[in-house]
């Protein structure tokens, strides 16, 4: 089979399920990770033959695309801030909103440092999934540790594996947040009452009511974790609450704490947070104009 004649049969396959744009990336990825060709060359060799191993794999590709399974769990991979991540079921797929909280952060850190450019940062991400906020802070923050969290050991093996792709030093750690009484479990003093204190602590925890699953998309409701995408229609900031009552304890008296959000609870979110005692609450839209990401201190 030619890249031409698989082309024309992938678009046939997929358009009852896809726009065109999409089925084109989707295209384009496939051929570039199989083949390990570039548009140019698909244009310029059109009848290019296919081996039969790649035809194979191309074809079961596009059996798991036409069960909208995501694009990133069939290649194993995506990038996100720049860098590589490997992803599967066990962890969710970094989203574009989440790469403008760690540009947030980095911005934060760089004024943070304006007058003190040795100061060494700690931060802890909570809920890390792929470990692709607190990698990223840590190939794009010098001199800063980085402590990261998740309820899921296996996502835990793809962040800390993750962790290695990208050269990072990030401690990782199994832990259920709600049932943490504190975060000295980052510390081997276990004889000291000492608290260890964080500079920033960031976390993008589950936060999509079930009452909007309606608006979900088939690739993610389908594929994604829902451990890490669904809270309860009833308590739908029970892990922001239980956050920042740790934040509270173990931040810095110049800490920051941020936060991503669900759009819809944006000022549910800053009550919160104002009635807890953090001041300085700043609430940010994302780049749909969605209210996204949340910065406050204490």
């Amino acid at each position: 089979m030619t890249i031409k004649e698989f082309k024309n049969n992938f678009i046939y396959q997929l358009s009852p399920v896809y726009p065109q744009t999409e089925i084109d990336t989707f295209f384009f990825y496939l051929i570039e990770e199989y083949l390990n060709l570039q548009r140019i060359d698909i244009t310029l060799q059109p009848n290019f033959e296919i081996s039969s191993e790649n035809e194979t794999l191309l074809n079961k590709a596009l059996a798991r695309l036409k069960k909208e399974e995501p694009i990133q769990y069939i290649l194993g991979k995506t990038e996100f801030y720049g860098l590589p991540f490997h992803v599967n079921r066990h962890t969710l797929i970094p989203r574009p909103e989440t790469e403008e909280l760690v540009e947030w952060i980095i911005s934060e850190v760089k004024e943070i440092r304006t007058n003190n450019q040795t100061k060494s940062l700690s931060i802890l991400d909570i809920g890390t999934g792929s470990g692709c906020i607190p990698i990223s802070l840590k190939v794009n923050i010098d001199n800063s540790t980085i402590c990261a969290i998740d309820v899921s050991e296996e996502a835990l093996k793809i962040a800390k594996h993750n962790s290695d792709l990208n050269n990072s030093l990030v401690q990782f750690l199994n832990l259920d947040i709600l049932k943490a009484d504190s975060l000295n479990v980052f510390t081997k003093k276990t004889t000291s009452d000492e608290i260890i204190k964080f500079n920033i602590i960031v976390s993008n925890p589950p936060y999509v009511r079930n009452l909007e699953k309606i608006e979900i998309k088939n690739n993610v409701l389908q594929n994604e974790p829902h451990l890490a995408l669904f809270v309860e229609d009833d308590n739908p900031l029970i892990f922001y609450t239980k956050i920042a009552d740790l934040a509270k304890k173990h931040l810095s008296s110049d800490g920051f704490l941020f936060f991503e959000i669900n759009q819809y609870l944006g000022s549910q979110t800053v009550g919160m947070l104002h009635q807890k005692g953090f001041k300085n609450i700043e609430l940010r839209k994302d780049l749909f104009g969605n209210n996204r990401m949340i910065k406050a201190n204490l």
